[in-house]
């Protein structure tokens, strides 16, 4: 088995682990007949202003009105079993370098294993100059409170800048109508100050999200765009993106905030570039990052790109690519092309299922 196809089933088991684990504790909270108390309500300040550096070239989430870096941190990238080389303690740190090169945005999710505890340990005193993401992965609304709570508890937080239901689990897994009743729920953390905005993400079925953006009752979406047609285990068809594209469309017709993420194909066009065409040119491997970023950020109505960064290096190359002429060229369409040609015909791009 190579080293993606090992990447892929990791992600799987982890998904379901975190799932079960998930399920243990609600179950085990309800037959307690326990009422979550640990939230504290009226916990977002009154007034949040967020001081940013010059590093990153910034824009305005949309109607959430805040000005923030264009580079969010994926928390995604400080998981052991998803790919990260560190220590818990280099983790803490490779966060704390990215706040002190200037990354503002930090997204993380309830069942990243150990991820929001790492964000948390490495944001508890600048947490008020961070815009701080969680996510809902349950598909029960009696459970959201205890969710959004466990997120808290491990981010060291009494409040959320922005709670997203999860893509998947979650979305995938639910119809417009439940998901909406997972909305209500966040609708009512909302109205207790414990969380500021409310969004999703979706990595496909954008038939769902189309009509979660039609509802009018998000602030900010978070959605697979990059060159590379994928989401989490899936490649887009064409019917598929064409959905994508009418999501933004639409999205940016309601003033959303709209995030991408997978702008490097989930390390398709970086780390595991390498792993998956075999033998093509290192140099211009070293260049498919940058080209995959511009290739996004020609699109003005995105407002940030949420990318996992695994090492210092890659937090510097993408601000580097970020702070400097982020022109989409010839030469990156040209790089994208050929690259992803051999990457969509490899046997591990081949195994995802078609959207």
């Amino acid at each position: 088995m190579n080293r993606t196809n090992k990447m892929n089933k990791s992600n799987r088991m982890s998904d379901e682990l975190g799932r079960r684990e998930f399920l243990k504790r609600a179950t085990q909270v309800a037959a307690a007949g326990v009422i979550s108390t640990g939230i504290a309500s009226g916990a977002v300040p009154k007034e949040k202003k967020i001081d940013l550096a010059d590093t990153i070239p910034t824009r305005v989430l949309g109607k959430t009105g805040v000005k923030l870096p264009i580079l969010g941190y994926g928390g995604a990238g400080v998981v052991k079993v998803w790919g990260s080389p560190l220590s818990p303690e280099d983790r803490v740190k490779l966060v704390r370098y990215a706040y002190d090169r200037g990354v503002r945005y930090y997204d993380t999710g309830g069942n990243y294993m150990e991820g929001q505890a790492i964000l948390g340990e490495a944001l508890k005193d600048v947490r008020d100059n961070v815009y701080l993401v969680s996510k809902v992965e349950t598909t029960v609304p009696g459970w959201v409170r205890m969710a959004v709570e466990k997120s808290l508890k491990e981010l060291q937080t009494d409040y959320l800048d922005a709670i997203l239901i999860h893509g998947t689990p979650g979305i995938e897994q639910m119809t417009v109508e439940q998901v909406m009743k997972i909305h209500g729920e966040l609708v009512k953390l909302r109205d207790e100050r414990v969380v500021r905005f409310i969004g999703f993400s979706a990595h496909s079925y954008f038939d769902k999200a189309l009509a979660l953006i039609s509802s009018g009752g998000f602030d900010q979406c978070m959605l697979s765009y990059g060159y590379i047609p994928r989401g989490h285990d899936q490649i887009f068809s064409a019917r598929m993106v064409e959905l994508r594209n009418a999501c933004i469309a639409k999205a940016h017709e309601r003033d959303m905030g709209i995030v991408s993420m997978k702008a490097v194909g989930a390390g398709v066009l970086g780390a595991w570039s390498g792993y998956v065409v075999p033998g093509f040119d290192a140099k211009r491997l070293e260049q498919l990052p940058a080209a995959a970023i511009r290739y996004v950020l020609q699109d003005k109505r995105i407002h940030l790109l949420t990318i996992g960064m695994r090492l210092r290096e890659e937090v510097d190359a993408n601000i580097k690519t970020l702070s400097g002429d982020a022109t989409y060229t010839l030469d990156d369409r040209a790089l994208l092309a050929e690259f992803c040609a051999k990457a969509l015909d490899s046997d591990p791009i081949k195994a995802m299922r078609v959207d």
